[in-house]
């Protein structure tokens, strides 16, 4: 990952803005790692962000299609009675 620090940032956030296209840059402050930039289509790729339903659901003019609901990602629980 490329790294850069708070002040390069703020002083040239378009260089910073396309470095950040190719791969997440860390921003650091003081010589610690304080932030990291990076794309929108990464960020949702790594929080496992799913389709809005509308979007996944809605059909176009072809007709029928096929949709693979995703899992729900639940945790068991312990039950007292």
């Amino acid at each position: 990952m490329a790294i850069i620090t708070a002040r390069e940032f703020n002083h040239d956030v378009s260089s910073a803005k396309r470095a950040a296209a190719d791969e997440p840059l860390i921003i650091t402050d003081r010589g610690k790692p304080s932030f990291v930039l990076l794309t929108y289509d990464e960020y949702s790729r790594l929080t496992g962000e799913l389709p809005n339903v509308v979007d996944a659901l809605r059909q176009d003019l072809r007709g029928d299609f096929d949709f693979e609901f995703p899992r729900a990602l639940l945790g068991a629980r312990k039950v007292d009675l």
